[in-house]
């Protein structure tokens, strides 16, 4: 069966939490507002909840079984009626995965595009240190994703190149999953539209992701700075949930497994995991090239030292161990994949790459 998902509804532009109470009134009266803890001072302030019964909880950006009975807890206490998460994706996670377990609508409100989370009925749920423990599929999309891309373009620029990161996988991912006929994230093989989706999405990316990284740098957003926003959170979130995951995402789980590597962000990791699928793929060193360049040129990692992995070959068997076990998505890739040929692909990526950075 050919299968896609989507959220909703889905509004970017400027101002847009200007609109979060008429918005989320088609949904409910009662809403738990999670926010990060670490929002800048006044993006709160800029969330228009006029028409409802807003309680607004600050949070730690921490997606974990703990935090998910919490608040669980928390909800049933207060009686709210929908919930939404707004942050980073740790903290829309965590309200993506409370929400379907009180079968209730779930808001997602980015204030960072670090990553396509923001779209999908998917929840990374981690453990206390900071290690990937599983994914977790809810039962639906968000009902309403709200973008305002003030808020975006005034953090910091890094969370942008995450969120690029993050999409560069989608195409690749997708394009290997249908090419080895692989299951999607949503129980079904891709559509059609899902593919040129995920290929829109990397083509706007490799386009216009330097004028994007630019504009957010300067915080004045523009043109290619929307159309990058939109590919890094909607085309992504669409491309990867329909499309299908592979090598790249498996290959940052393998990341995660080091300690040192914590202070990277999940683009970030993903960057790098990029590279090491294409190496995996058979794809030639000047392709290979061609990408770490370009993650050199939005100011992403093309080599495991990027991500704070001094000792390379030390860490590539354990990557290569977590990346390839039983049930991982490597296994979507259209060939066999054990944990000495991923970590070939590993050390031939991490080779070339730094290859890029010592060239400048």
């Amino acid at each position: 069966m050919r299968t896609a998902q989507f959220p909703s509804r889905y509004v970017q532009g400027l101002g847009a939490l200007e609109r979060f109470g008429p918005e989320v009134a088609r949904l409910g009266k009662h809403v738990l507002v999670l926010a990060d803890r670490n929002l800048p001072t006044g993006v709160l302030d800029g969330l228009n909840t006029e028409g409802l019964l807003a309680e607004t909880h600050l949070v730690e950006p921490a997606c974990t079984q703990d935090a998910i009975a919490q608040t669980v807890h928390r909800s049933r206490e207060m009686g709210v009626d929908m919930i939404a998460g707004m942050g980073g994706g740790k903290v829309i996670d965590l309200g993506r995965a409370a929400a379907d377990e009180l079968r209730l609508p779930f808001v997602s409100v980015p204030t960072v595009a670090a990553s396509d989370a923001p779209c999908s009925a998917l929840a990374v749920v981690y453990d206390g240190d900071g290690k990937v423990l599983f994914d977790r599929f809810v039962r639906r999309n968000p009902d309403l994703v709200l973008v305002d891309s003030a808020v975006i373009a005034a953090a910091p620029a890094r969370f942008l190149s995450a969120g690029i990161g993050d999409a560069l996988a989608t195409y690749f991912e997708a394009d290997a999953c249908v090419r080895s006929g692989a299951d999607n994230v949503c129980g079904g093989t891709a559509t059609r539209l899902a593919h040129t989706v995920a290929r829109l999405c990397l083509d706007t990316i490799l386009e216009k992701g330097g004028g994007a990284v630019d504009a957010c740098e300067r915080g004045q957003p523009d043109g290619d700075f929307e159309d990058v926003l939109e590919a890094t959170i909607l085309l992504s979130g669409i491309g990867f949930e329909s499309g299908g995951v592979a090598a790249a995402h498996a290959f940052h789980h393998g990341i995660a497994e080091l300690p040192e590597s914590h202070g990277a962000l999940h683009g970030e990791k993903v960057a790098f995991g990029v590279l090491a699928e294409l190496s995996l793929g058979g794809e030639s060193d000047d392709r290979i090239a061609e990408i770490a360049r370009f993650n050199r040129s939005v100011n992403l990692p093309v080599c495991l030292a990027d991500l704070g992995i001094g000792d390379a070959e030390a860490a590539i068997p354990v990557i290569a161990a977590r990346a390839t076990r039983e049930g991982e998505i490597i296994h979507n890739e259209p060939m066999a994949v054990d944990a000495q040929i991923a970590a070939d692909a590993l050390r031939r990526a991490d080779q070339l790459g730094r290859s890029i950075w010592r060239r400048g």
